[in-house]
Parts: C-alpha cells; structure tokens; sequence
C-alpha cells in the first residue's frame, strides 16, 4: 500500500537553526518575474504570485536590486528606498498569512546591466572588461550589446 503524501519527509518541517523553521521542504527558488511597477517597487502583481507560492516552505524571492547602480532588468524589483520596503513588506504580510516563509535575493547586474538604466549613464562593475558574447536588454527593453563599464 502506498504511503499517504503527508507521511513523505518532503512535507514534513524542517528547522534550520535556532529561529527558522519551514512548514516543509520545499524551496521555491528565485525566477525573475518583471512584474514591479516603474519605480521598481513590488507592483500587487508581485503580491499575489508569491502569495500563490506560500505552500512551500521557503521562497527565494526574484534577483532585486540593492542600489540604484546595481539595477538592470527591465521590469525587476528593487530594495534601496522606502516605497521598495513598503512594497517587500507587502509581499512579506501576504507570504506570511498563508504561512510562508521568503528571503530575498539581493542582487548587483554588474557588468550584464545596460547604461540605459543609470541616470549617469555609467555601467558599475568589478570587471572593466566588456562581456563579448550574448546581450542585454536597455530600458526600454530594447535588445542591445553589451557595453564596456
């Protein structure tokens, strides 16, 4: 006779540490999404997805943004201003209702990001080398080559 799906371990909680615990086992990994508005803040779109993904234990929310130069993804959520937490919080209150947990993927384009997204026009980056194959898209998600930071 075959197990019931509750008894498998997936489902089962899992602590990590002294003040984590997941419901499950499950880990939603990050996807980027595009789906915050044009100031970068977590758009009710953003809300309803991650509250739709609250069954598993952990989500790993979408690549966002730590700063105004480290952005470039037409459309990607981004954490460096107040509007940006008040929209994360949101999402966060949602996940949490269903019984969720998230953390967020920070995240720096680097190289990969386009001047387009700078208001200084700057690409910044470790590396002062140009990625030489594949491209990027701009701001007006526009496919385009990649620049030299």
């Amino acid at each position: 006779m075959a197990a019931a799906t509750a008894d498998y371990k997936l489902f089962t909680p899992l602590k990590l540490g002294d003040d984590l615990e997941l419901k499950n086992r499950i880990v939603f990994g990050p996807l980027s999404r595009g789906r915050a508005n044009a100031d970068r803040v977590p758009s009710e779109n953003n809300e309803i997805y991650y509250e739709q993904r609250a069954g598993a234990g952990l989500i790993i929310s979408e690549a966002t943004a730590i700063s105004e130069q480290a952005y470039g993804w037409y459309r990607a959520a981004a954490c460096y201003n107040d509007a940006h937490v008040e929209g994360w919080k949101r999402v966060t209150e949602r996940v949490h209702k269903k019984g969720g947990k998230i953390f967020l993927q920070m995240w720096h384009m680097g190289r990969q990001s386009h001047s387009s997204f700078n208001p200084k026009g700057e690409i910044v980056s470790a590396s002062a080398l140009r990625l030489e194959r594949g491209h990027t898209r701009d701001a007006n998600y526009q496919s385009q080559d990649y620049e030299t930071p």
